[in-house]
């Protein structure tokens, strides 16, 4: 008897963003295949990876929508995070052996006075137990190997350090800070300067550029939904780019735009002056966001990421 073929399940192409609160203990990577496949969707990625323990703002694009996700990968992103002190990991979180503890004996005053020292613009050394790559493969299989690299210091930025409880040895934080940082080598160099040494007990993504977790659905309750309902939790396209300025075309304008034409605005009669850097582009007649694109010097529009599906 003759086996029947199996049939490949059809994906639809769905555009938008989900903003997803990522539960303790799931890969980022688990977490998109899980929603991809509640949406039945064609295509997704997500914009930056949370660590396995953390928890929290995981936006997750599908469709169009994967063409900007770099744009949150390079936003600034806010985390609380439970600093556990007079205890140094392996990973400098709580999936770490332990390497060493000590009693702690700080109070708020020494507390604050370190915290003072991470704000602003600081250098920082990414940890070993990292996705960096060095010669193709992961920090964190070195590190597993017990092998310890030379990591070159990185310049990045704590806009903002509140120092929200203290009830020895846990220290409650709230981080607002510049892409590229780790919050786990920030814990750790903070225990480091007071004394005792410290991992993360605890890490809650609650922003990253616009987003606010607020917005955001669990798994479980997404599970919960009717098909119907999940997809009206996608954000549009567009939400990726809020950040940047809009620029509103014609649809003459707009039919150039999708055929990748740079545009003098100023020739245009586009009235209109911005500061160059990157945009949001719509076609004005019915506000459908058309791509990103670069206004470059004398109001130039190079575009830069289009939307494939409006058929340019």
């Amino acid at each position: 008897m003759t086996q029947s073929p199996k049939i490949k399940r059809v994906r639809d192409a769905i555009d938008g963003v989900l903003l997803l609160d990522k539960p303790v203990g799931l890969s980022s990577n688990d977490a998109l295949i899980q929603v991809k496949r509640l949406l039945n969707a064609k295509k997704a990625g997500h914009t930056g990876t949370l660590d396995p323990f953390a928890t929290g703002l995981l936006p997750l694009c599908f469709g169009e929508a994967t063409k900007f996700s770099h744009d949150l990968l390079e936003a600034d992103k806010t985390y609380d995070t439970t600093v556990h002190l007079g205890v140094v990991t392996e990973t400098g979180d709580t999936e770490g052996a332990i390497i060493s503890s000590t009693d702690v004996q700080v109070t708020v005053d020494q507390i604050s006075a370190v915290l003072a020292q991470f704000r602003g613009p600081i250098t920082q050394i990414p940890p070993m137990y990292s996705a960096l790559k060095r010669d193709g493969k992961p920090l964190y299989e070195y590190a597993r190997a017990g092998i310890t690299l030379e990591r070159e210091a990185r310049q990045i930025v704590i806009h903002a350090l509140t120092l929200v409880s203290y009830e020895a040895p846990y220290l409650q934080l709230r981080v607002s800070c510049s892409k590229g940082t780790y919050i786990r080598v920030l814990g750790e160099d903070i225990g480091q300067v007071l004394g005792c040494g410290a991992h993360l007990k605890s890490l809650r993504r609650i922003q990253v550029g616009s987003l606010l977790l607020a917005d955001s659905v669990t798994l479980d309750a997404l599970n919960l939904l009717p098909v119907e309902q999940r997809f009206g939790l996608l954000k549009p396209v567009d939400a990726l780019l809020s950040e940047f300025d809009p620029v509103y075309l014609s649809d003459e304008l707009a039919e150039r735009f999708l055929h990748g034409q740079r545009i003098s605005l100023s020739k245009a009669g586009v009235e209109i002056i911005l500061e160059t850097g990157r945009k949001r582009v719509y076609r004005q007649s019915d506000n459908q966001l058309l791509g990103s694109a670069i206004l470059q010097e004398f109001q130039v529009l190079a575009p830069e990421r289009l939307i494939s599906t409006l058929g340019a």
